[in-house]
């Protein structure tokens, strides 16, 4: 029996979907379509409003963009304040961080004791969970997993289509807890189906907090210093909220205003951040990375380096995208302020190490590639180093396997997603829903008989 899905069959028709989908670039301008709800400057489509964080990285000074140094702000408070602020004090600081977004103000001693325990205490995942739906469907990929994972925790909730905003905040809170506990189940089921390597399942420890929790769950003999415990925290801390227009944020914004339950609307936005243009950025930094080590002889010699990042540009190694990953973004011009903290706490982790060589390699991509896009594009646009530049970099010196890379950032990011979903609940009131340019011209209906 011939099948309609292969060889010249499907080819042919996939040929013709290209043909009868192109869309020419042109066509963009002429009806004033703004890809991607970007402006022609790079700026984004204003799209909605927020309480929650501001990306600052540019002033427009009569029309015009000028780059200032970047600014990330939670609620008010900037990033470089709230980190100060738990290093002087020698204390963790992510579940400080979700608690000011989720609720617009930072905790008091007893707020913060309360909100620790409540979140250690609802880490347990709902009786046979971890039999039924990850042992038994074990995935190659993590963020595949989180994703069908928060799904799968819907049959688990009476509550689950309560759109109060307690149950929503229960529902949000008992997520941020559960993550780290489904990300390490779901890797030691894939080391043992894929890798066919030993899976160690440790139990829940009550006393850890969000990030020591992490390390203790993967490592074997669940150790890990204080030191290590802290910089993966000041991570968490970091990526726990980028604003209102970020891919996989808006995506949880877009389906929330459709009024579907809060699992849909999370197993949405960790789909979104697994993709490489958002946060999958991470892992393609150290690929890129490992690529480098292994065709430049001499890292530290800036010739070397330079002429193997034009033949990446011009798509003639690495992965072939012509890209320089972990530089440039949608709104920092000047300086990302989560990649500047983390270069300081990757320098200070890899210092006299001997992974110091790879971090001077990066550093040396991040000083030379707006140069080399001058050279090679013509292109001056201010261009820096964003998180993911050096992320993947100090998830490796913490020993975290490379696919955990952009389960972290979901295990993070969820803190911003419930914040911007309670805000689209409380104040959003439409679908979000924008407008397509419809370019296919009306045709006569031809009978079936009658075709070619």
């Amino acid at each position: 029996m011939p099948s309609f899905i292969s060889g010249a069959n499907i080819t042919g028709l996939c040929k013709e979907l290209k043909d009868n989908s192109s869309i020419e670039p042109k066509l963009y301008e002429k009806y004033h379509v703004k890809r991607g709800l970007r402006n022609s400057d790079g700026t984004g489509v204003v799209a909605g409003i927020t309480n929650i964080c501001n990306v600052h990285g540019y002033l427009m000074n009569e029309g015009e963009r000028e780059p200032i140094p970047g600014q990330l702000i939670y609620r008010g408070y900037n990033i470089n304040d709230l980190v100060a602020n738990v290093e002087e004090e020698d204390r963790y600081g992510y579940e400080e961080t979700t608690f000011l977004l989720l609720f617009g103000h930072l905790p008091n001693p007893k707020e913060l004791q309360n909100f620790n325990t409540y979140i250690s205490l609802k880490r347990d995942l709902p009786t046979g969970f971890v039999e039924d739906m990850i042992l038994k469907a074990p995935s190659k990929n993590i963020m595949n997993k989180l994703a069908r994972s928060v799904l799968a925790l819907y049959s688990y909730d009476d509550e689950c289509e309560n759109k109060g905003i307690e149950s929503e905040m229960r529902t949000a809170v008992s997520l941020i807890s559960k993550l780290p506990v489904i990300m390490a189940n779901a890797y030691q089921v894939k080391r043992r189906v894929f890798d066919n390597a030993s899976m160690i399942m440790h139990p829940i420890n009550y006393e850890e907090n969000t990030a020591q929790c992490i390390l203790s769950l993967l490592r074997p003999d669940r150790q890990y210093t204080k030191e290590e415990a802290q910089m993966l925290d000041r991570l968490l801390m970091l990526q726990a909220e980028h604003g209102g227009g970020n891919n996989s944020t808006f995506t949880c914004r877009v389906l929330t205003s459709s009024g579907t339950d809060p699992y849909s609307a999370y197993s949405s936005a960790i789909c979104s951040l697994k993709g490489p243009r958002h946060g999958g950025a991470n892992i393609k930094v150290i690929n890129m990375l490992d690529n480098f080590k292994a065709n430049i002889k001499h890292w530290d010699n800036e010739g070397e380096v330079a002429d193997y990042m034009r033949r990446t540009i011009r798509k003639e190694t690495n992965d072939g995208s012509g890209l320089i990953y972990g530089m440039g973004h949608a709104v920092y011009t000047i300086s990302d302020p989560r990649a500047v903290i983390l270069k300081k706490k990757a320098f200070e982790l890899a210092k006299g190490k001997d992974i110091e060589a790879e971090f001077r390699l990066l550093e040396t991509i991040e000083r030379l590639t707006p140069e080399i896009f001058l050279e090679l594009k013509g292109s001056s646009k201010a261009m820096c180093a964003n998180v993911d530049m050096y992320s993947g970099l100090v998830y490796r010196m913490l020993g975290i396997p490379d696919e955990l890379f952009t389960p972290l950032f979901a295990i993070a990011r969820m803190a911003g997603w419930a914040a911007h979903r309670m805000e689209e609940i409380l104040t959003g009131g439409r679908i979000i829903r924008p407008a397509y340019k419809a370019i296919a011209k009306e045709r006569d209906y031809v009978k079936l008989e009658e075709r070619e």
